[in-house]
């Protein structure tokens, strides 16, 4: 399965979403391949302690703007493995626009060649619309739209589903909505009021698993380690955990 993370908005809790799930199913022993599309490299940074010493020759760079295949390296997470980002794939919408192959898919058809080898395939897409996110989109089985609580991330949803409307009526029309994912919850009135209007908006598709605002986290971030290897007992641990389990059906398991 591949499944594609998406936003809008930056700081929503997407790129933890990316590399929470990743490393949750591998150490559930499943195979696991996380591709990097955004350009701001988080997922790559806190997987890959040698990511500054990347070529962008190396990284998704190439494959989406010299069409050469995936690069994919080695986590020190069990079970999965990473195509990295790079800052030049800011780049993308420049060189895509005057392209004159089919652009959407330079993704899908790499992937394609690679895809079998892994139980499932984790997008991070970038936090915007643009030539990247619909390569995502088009290469993607399903995708999980994640949502953090305000007014502004709740109205940017409306965008959003237009751009996966436009996908499936265009470049992909098995692509599947997984459903909305809360983040950063908290107890303030802000936190349950966006949590009530998603519910009421998008009744069936919002995920029952909520995740909740953690320190944890980002300072699993900021040491270079997912949060089952940095805290596998705090709130956000046990919050994905749940929400692996909601999603494919197993739970993670420690390895």
């Amino acid at each position: 399965m591949v499944i594609a993370i998406a936003s809008q908005k930056g700081g929503t809790g997407k790129s933890t979403t990316a590399i929470t799930l990743s490393a949750g199913l591998g150490r559930g022993s499943k195979k696991v391949l996380l591709i990097d599309v955004d350009s701001q490299a988080n997922a790559s940074k806190t997987l890959l302690p040698h990511y500054q010493e990347i070529p962008k020759e190396e990284t998704l760079f190439a494959t989406i703007l010299e069409r050469a295949p995936l690069t994919i390296h080695e986590t020190e997470v069990p079970g999965v493995d990473i195509v990295p980002a790079h800052i030049l794939l800011s780049n993308t919408d420049i060189e895509l626009t005057a392209a004159k192959d089919h652009r959407e898919s330079r993704l899908k058809r790499r992937l394609d060649e690679v895809k079998k080898k892994y139980d499932h395939t984790i997008i991070d897409c970038p936090p915007a619309l643009s030539w990247l996110t619909l390569n995502a989109l088009t290469a993607a089985d399903s995708v999980l739209v994640v949502v953090s609580p305000g007014y502004f991330e709740l109205d940017s949803l409306v965008q959003l589903n237009k751009t996966v409307r436009e996908v499936r009526e265009f470049f992909n029309p098995s692509l599947k909505l997984l459903g909305y994912l809360f983040t950063m919850s908290d107890p303030t009135i802000n936190s349950k009021t966006s949590l009530k209007l998603l519910r009421q908006t998008y009744t069936d598709d919002v995920i029952t698993t909520v995740i909740p605002r953690n320190t944890d986290i980002r300072d699993a971030h900021i040491n270079k380690k997912d949060i089952f290897a940095y805290r596998p007992k705090s709130k956000s641990a046990a919050a994905y955990s749940r929400l692996i389990k909601e999603l494919f059906g197993h739970d993670k398991k420690d390895k």
